[in-house]
């Protein structure tokens, strides 16, 4: 057998935008070791990608040139569909912040570490001969079933003196970071309103909004990972609420509403007597209708006593539930919804709604 025929193409194929050629070689090198890398110019990113793994971004974020040239190419669907790799000058959290606005699902800084770039991008840009639009929709298929797995644990058998461990929800959270990660929030949110029941779907959308916000701001993946767990069961209690009272068409009565609002103490109760779950996950389902104010229930916490785990959390999950459709009442607009937390003014931290505006707008 000749030596061509036992060669084997590279598995990735990467695109490097890049408005600093200079500075981009060395990333250039790096990448060649994982995959074929096109090296374009940020003003030349084709409007259309073909067979491309992923993108990397190696730009001066304070151009205001070539960070619009780069909005406006990322914001293709085609784009928005593949991973999207940025290069910070530093590690600063507002380089960060903005890379992940306008579009990064990962970024690295400089000094550029071999090793570690290396690392990061055989995670973020899988082997294109395994990696194209039905592993993706496997990959959704997976978290959402991950997902919905820990529901059914949650609503139907904790309730009864079921098992549900700190164990079994880390597997759950690796399978939907991965999900969110290599396909869209957007993807996330039409499977699962097509195919999960509603005592489901509230939690699975307030899973995904967190995801989505977490990654936006540039969390660390292990903070991601907090998020990720802590919205994933910020709702326990109300596997011990009546179904009759959650799922009523009309308005509920005094008593059933007193019964609502035990449902955060009854799921911390519960999540304890399971042990080993970690403190900050104990605090948002107890704590996540709690507001910034003091009227929120059930502590009556204000201000500082409020962690920032719980304050994001709280906006996903009162978003959420505007943006859904109710037994008692259609679903509020995605303008309305927001203009109704404006509202609110300091019952929540306005900033991270402000925060939060372009991920909520941007899933639909």
């Amino acid at each position: 057998m000749s030596a061509t025929a036992t060669q084997t193409s590279p598995k990735r194929r990467l695109l490097l935008a890049s408005d600093r050629a200079d500075q981009s070689s060395e990333l250039a090198d790096i990448l060649k070791s994982v995959g074929d890398v096109d090296m374009v110019a940020t003003s030349d990113i084709p409007v259309t990608p073909s067979g491309l793994s992923g993108v990397v971004v190696d730009i001066n974020l304070r151009s205001p040139e070539s960070v619009q040239a780069v909005r406006k190419k990322l914001q293709a669907d085609a784009y928005m569909q593949m991973p999207r790799l940025f290069v910070l000058a530093d590690a600063l959290h507002h380089a960060s912040m903005q890379a992940w606005a306008l579009g990064a699902t990962d970024t690295i800084s400089r000094p550029l570490d071999r090793d570690a770039i290396l690392q990061r991008i055989q995670a973020a840009f899988p082997d294109s001969e395994r990696y194209d639009a039905s592993d993706r929709g496997k990959m959704l298929n997976r978290g959402v079933a991950a997902a919905h797995a820990i529901f059914v644990k949650m609503f139907e058998k904790l309730p009864r003196g079921g098992v549900l461990t700190f164990e079994e929800v880390q597997q759950a959270e690796t399978k939907i970071l991965k999900a969110i990660k290599h396909s869209s929030l957007r993807e996330w949110l039409t499977t699962v309103g097509c195919h999960h029941a509603a005592s489901y779907r509230h939690c699975l959308f307030v899973t995904g909004f967190a995801v989505a916000f977490a990654q936006h701001l540039g969390m660390r993946e292990e903070d991601q990972r907090r998020l990720t767990r802590a919205a994933l069961l910020h709702d326990v209690g109300k596997a011990f609420v009546p179904v009759e009272i959650l799922d009523k068409p009309g308005q509920l009565s005094e008593p059933e509403k007193l019964e609502i609002r035990r449902h955060p103490q009854r799921g911390y109760d519960a999540l304890k007597a399971q042990g080993n779950f970690p403190p900050e996950m104990l605090d948002v389902v107890l704590h996540h209708h709690e507001l910034l104010d003091g009227s929120g229930y059930p502590n009556g916490l204000s201000g500082g006593q409020i962690s920032d785990i719980v304050r994001l959390t709280t906006i996903v999950d009162i978003y959420t539930a505007l943006v859904e459709r109710r037994a008692y009442r259609l679903p509020f607009t995605h303008s309305r919804a927001f203009s109704i937390m404006e509202s609110m003014g300091g019952k929540l931290d306005q900033q991270l709604l402000q925060a939060f505006r372009p991920v909520a707008f941007g899933a639909y």
